[in-house]
């Protein structure tokens, strides 16, 4: 009988556990309006303040969230960003990531895990988290690992949500490369 309620207890523990660290999904779907946002971010260190329109007006963009810079998924995320920014530029696109953190911390972030290839935005009161619907369920100051891709007409075309950082950046690039080729320039 004790071995049967250990075990019924173990499965229990197993089973909030696992629970407690799934994802919910993205609220924003495809064809929804993007929350227009403006934020201090920082690009190789230099801080200035980004803003959505702004850059849409560019082309798409790839907005991705991520819980806490300098933790080990978001260093592996961001070298994959960084690694592929070129390519998502050649495409009219820009990346920005966006998190809990300080501007002095995306600051050093920027420069050292980002390579000074894309810019990184602090959103500190958690406004931009919440619009996107991207905050993290059992950590609520922090962000869940959501990435969108936005159209310049301000519209949601793609959303995925894993907190595993291995597919964001190869599955946001087929987004964009889809867009791309439905829109040539």
């Amino acid at each position: 009988m004790k071995r049967w309620i250990g075990i019924a207890a173990a499965a229990v523990i197993v089973g909030v556990t696992a629970w407690c660290f799934i994802p919910a999904h993205a609220a924003l779907k495809n064809g929804t309006s993007a929350p227009n946002f403006y934020a201090q971010a920082s690009l190789g260190g230099n801080v200035f303040t980004f803003s959505l329109a702004d850059a849409l007006r560019k082309g798409p963009v790839v907005l991705y969230f991520y819980p806490a810079a300098f933790t080990a998924g978001c260093t592996i995320e961001a070298h994959d960003f960084a690694q592929a920014t070129d390519k998502f530029k050649a495409m009219g696109a820009t990346v920005i990531g966006v998190s809990h953190d300080s501007i002095d911390t995306l600051n050093k972030f920027s420069v050292s895990e980002c390579r000074s290839k894309f810019a990184v935005a602090a959103d500190t009161d958690q406004r931009i988290m919440r619009a996107y619907d991207a905050v993290l369920t059992l950590k609520p100051d922090y962000a869940n690992r959501v990435s969108y891709v936005i159209a310049p007409d301000g519209k949601v075309i793609y959303s995925y949500v894993s907190l595993d950082p291995d597919k964001h950046v190869t599955n946001t690039m087929e987004a964009v490369r889809k867009w791309r080729d439905a829109h040539p320039s």
